[in-house]
């Protein structure tokens, strides 16, 4: 679903953590306009920090981002969200006090998607749009995250595990919600899964992250075909 030559995103020798503290290493990706980037690897290797770093949550060390052509390393968040960055936490991070209509309200920039095609990607949020957020499962409030992030009418979206701890059937129906914003807005999306062989399955390119620096970028069917390679980088680490 690329388009060649029409980089969102790039990052080019990436240092960051938090304080002193450096989590990432040297990176360098980029993600081209409609494609589906998953960041995959064990546990406490930098998968979160580097959302967060494209997000300015975190301390720059060096390097650069690109968002559209444009340095972005040095603004604020709010700044980076105003260009077209939305991202979704693991965390949710709903307004538990609002309903769910309220929720989506309170960021809408109107653009690609108004309220009522959101409810169309996620029908249970329609069903609940009344429900304040803190009366909602799990799985609805990964749904009014991702939303919620698609409120802002972002260019580039950032998932982090967005279908960590869900039950099987409501993982079928977030990964369908996924495929369809893609489909129906050429929508660019950068996510985190510990589930790879999901995230493998329903993305066009993969980087592997190990100790805060890449140690593999493909093709995700191909190293979704290679299960030893696939074993080797995130497999129990014996």
């Amino acid at each position: 679903m690329a388009h060649e030559g029409t980089n969102v995103l790039s990052a080019h020798n990436l240092s960051a953590g938090y304080g002193a503290a450096q989590v990432l290493h040297g990176i360098d990706f980029n993600v081209s306009r409609g494609e589906m980037l998953v960041v995959i690897g064990r546990n406490g290797v930098g998968k979160t920090t580097l959302l967060e770093t494209i997000c300015g949550l975190t301390t720059l060390q060096g390097g650069e981002i690109k968002f559209n052509g444009v340095n972005i390393e040095k603004l604020p968040p709010y700044k980076r969200n105003r260009l077209g960055i939305g991202w979704a936490p693991q965390e949710r991070e709903v307004f538990p006090s609002l309903t769910v209509e309220e929720n989506l309200a309170i960021v809408h920039r109107g653009g690609k998607w108004p309220l009522e095609k959101l409810y169309e990607l996620f029908p249970r949020l329609k069903a609940r749009r009344t429900n304040y957020a803190r009366q909602l499962s799990g799985g609805e409030q990964q749904m009014l995250a991702i939303a919620r992030a698609l409120a802002s009418d972002p260019a580039l979206l950032l998932l982090d595990e967005p279908v960590e701890g869900l039950a099987p059937l409501v993982v079928q129906e977030m990964v369908a919600a996924i495929n369809l914003m893609r489909t129906e807005s050429q929508m660019t999306i950068i996510m985190v899964e510990q589930k790879h062989e999901i995230a493998l399955a329903h993305s066009d390119r993969c980087i592997v992250l190990d100790h805060g620096a890449i140690v593999h970028a493909s093709k995700s069917s191909t190293l979704l075909a290679d299960h030893e390679l696939l074993d080797k980088l995130i497999g129990v680490a014996a």
